[in-house]
């Protein structure tokens, strides 16, 4: 008799251990995932490649151009065009150049106000470093250290490759008026 209480009671336990575990199933999936540590992020990205030049397209997207004091800011974006997930971290470094390709002033300087994260970017995904232009340098810049830039020159944050993206703006050689330009880390998004 207590044999079949106990051959009765098994295929009991079965099935509740199975909708326990299916419980268990639903709620991880539902439930809303709690914010990641430094190293879960790290562990999340590895084994993805970080983006090359070849991977990414460049622009300024004057269209979202604000300004105070003197200062213009843009958001300078990355998008990916290849078919592979990439990531970006960092800095950028940032030049105007001239239409014959020479150097026009210094390169941007770094503006590490921003965080500085790891942007994970699936094919067709933007991110965005913010560009600082001084209009107030440029505006003040002996005439015969003026010129018009005719591109910017892009590194990707720890590349040697770069990309290029047009831009028109006024730019300064002038000893000690050649930092016209800051540019931020690169964040998620488009930045607008």
């Amino acid at each position: 008799m207590i044999t079949d209480v106990v051959r009765a009671a098994r295929p009991v336990a079965v099935v509740a251990a199975a909708i326990a575990g299916v419980a268990v199933l639903i709620l991880a999936l539902i439930a809303p995932s709690a914010p990641r540590s430094p190293s879960a992020l790290a562990s999340a990205t590895a084994g993805l490649t970080p983006c090359t030049a070849a991977d990414l397209g460049a622009w300024v997207e004057a269209d979202w151009m604000g300004g105070a004091m003197g200062t213009l800011s843009m958001p300078l974006e990355f998008t990916n065009l290849s078919g592979h997930t990439c990531t970006l971290h960092g800095l950028p470094r940032v030049s105007a150049i001239g239409r014959d390709g020479s150097l026009l002033g210094s390169p941007a300087a770094p503006d590490r106000a921003g965080r500085d994260e790891t942007v994970r970017l699936a094919p067709g995904q933007t991110g965005y470093a913010l560009l600082r232009y001084s209009d107030v340098t440029t505006g003040s810049c002996p005439p015969a250290d003026r010129a018009t830039a005719f591109e910017l020159r892009i590194y990707p944050p720890g590349r040697d490759q770069a990309d290029h993206a047009l831009w028109d703006f006024g730019t300064c050689s002038a000893r000690g008026s050649s930092v016209f330009m800051s540019v931020s880390a690169i964040a998620p998004g488009t930045g607008d």
